[in-house]
């Protein structure tokens, strides 16, 4: 077959599993995974490179109601994501019904210009008792060109749903060298890893108002220094992520320090600092 390549979009509500079926559909871990909604916040570009084809994903953050100035971003992005793509992945959540909310946003995406195919992630939690009938109400909804019954977490249905995405590429053009399977920069990469060992670490402690800047980065021969800024909304959560005698702080860094040292393959020196930074969401410029 001749060499393909495109870019495809990948929607949905929020804690659908989208970053999930990214992270199983490339092989590689390019986006962050948490159990809390929202966790997507820019366009991530997740690059599978096949023997003889190049798919782009574009991993959108979690459709939802604006609230504050970065909801808006996050919001623009998506509208970004769906301009001049081959394809649209529109994922839902399996293991519960749809809402008159998610097939209302599938026929927004199947009457635009690009092809759509309805992914029901998690049919591992379900029985086909229930999942059918699911699907087949996708079926019945004019201009899905495919739905797909898939499971990110045990990759179910994976390859047949990759076949169809890389027989929907349009482009014959390497975008990407073979050897890259993100295309975020190094800055933003550290970031999202520390931010999502904090979500998962903190549970429901702290909403989801966490905020992670990257201050330097230095490499010195086998040695990576990383110097970090986390900014949240009030006093009482910074105390939280600090913890006692700077407890729980000391146990996010130790294992922001272990994840980042297996994604850099090299040892990591990692400096945290908490930073009180009242409504920060609101103040995240809209382009």
């Amino acid at each position: 077959m001749a060499f393909r390549s495109g870019f495809v979009a990948v929607l949905g509500k929020a804690n659908v599993g989208k970053s999930t079926l990214v992270n199983a559909l490339i092989g590689k871990k390019v986006s962050i995974v948490s159990p809390k909604p929202q966790t997507t916040r820019n366009q991530i570009l997740g690059i599978d490179n096949g023997a003889d084809y190049q798919v782009i994903y574009i991993d959108t953050p979690g459709i939802h109601k604006l609230k504050n100035n970065l909801d808006r971003v996050m919001q623009q992005a998506i509208d970004e994501a769906t301009v001049d793509v081959d394809l649209i992945l529109y994922v839902l959540d399996g293991s519960r019904d749809f809402d008159e909310a998610d097939i209302r946003l599938l026929k927004k995406y199947a009457s635009s210009s690009a092809p759509v195919f309805a992914v029901v992630n998690k049919v591992d939690l379900g029985s086909f008792e229930t999942i059918y009938p699911r699907l087949s109400k996708l079926n019945e909804i004019e201009g899905i060109e495919e739905v797909f019954g898939v499971s990110a977490k045990t990759g179910r249905n994976l390859e047949d749903l990759k076949s169809a995405i890389v027989g929907k590429l349009s482009d014959t053009v390497e975008y990407f060298p073979r050897d890259v399977y993100s295309g975020q920069d190094l800055d933003f990469s550290v970031s999202e890893l520390i931010r999502e060992k904090m979500l998962w670490l903190l549970s429901d402690e702290i909403p989801h108002g966490i905020g992670v800047e990257i201050d330097n980065i230095t490499k010195n021969g086998d040695l990576t220094k990383i110097s970090a800024t986390v900014y949240c909304e009030k006093e009482n959560h910074k105390n939280i992520i600090i913890g006692k005698n700077g407890a729980m702080l000391k146990h996010i860094g130790t294992e922001c320090r272990l994840a980042l040292e297996k994604m850099l393959k090299s040892k990591v020196f990692l400096d945290l600092f908490v930073k009180v930074k009242p409504n920060w969401r609101d103040r995240v410029k809209v382009a």
